[in-house]
């Protein structure tokens, strides 16, 4: 199991006790020297500066006894934020609607970025139509293949704010 996977399985029960979801858990830099924890309340509100510190605490507490990552190491707690990134198979449920940037891992007819309204998660392949210049093309795209995706700030992502419903309505209520 990859550190970063393993610190997330001794993490995540504590979190969501405390109410609040994974989001990603990174080991970056050289030689992974600072870990990244990016987090949400499990209610759909918004993450605050206290929350991250009340987090922080936390996860510091469950890593000192753990001890997964050798020698001295920065931990970062923080929200996803407005752009967040798209990482389980849920989330391209939740966000469908909305406008998205997706890298895949091997290039695909000599494309490896895709940028348009995504449309979901069918069949174990993230949806996305994306324009084309004559109209709108649909791809699909394997969910292994997806080295990274994350949501565009756009007009519609703001106005549904964070408590965004995942009915992939853009929340509107027309």
């Amino acid at each position: 199991m990859e550190p970063a996977a393993r610190i997330e399985e001794l993490i995540a029960p504590s979190l969501e006790h405390a109410g609040f979801r994974v989001v990603r858990v990174r080991l970056m830099g050289s030689g992974g020297r600072t870990l990244q924890v990016m987090a949400e309340p499990c209610d759909g509100g918004s993450m605050t500066v206290d929350h991250c510190a009340e987090l922080s605490r936390m996860i510091s507490v469950i890593l000192d006894v753990e001890d997964p990552i050798p020698g001295p190491y920065m931990l970062e707690v923080s929200s996803p934020g407005i752009d967040r990134p798209l990482v389980r198979r849920e989330d391209f449920e939740q966000f469908s609607g909305f406008e998205i940037k997706v890298e895949v891992r091997h290039a695909n007819e000599d494309r490896r970025r895709y940028r348009g309204r995504l449309l979901g998660l069918v069949e174990d392949c993230v949806r996305i139509s994306a324009p084309d210049g004559a109209g709108d093309d649909v791809f699909e795209i394997p969910f292994d293949e997806i080295a990274s995706a994350r949501l565009v700030p756009t007009d519609d992502l703001i106005e549904a704010g964070p408590n965004r419903e995942t009915s992939g309505d853009n929340g509107n209520s027309e």
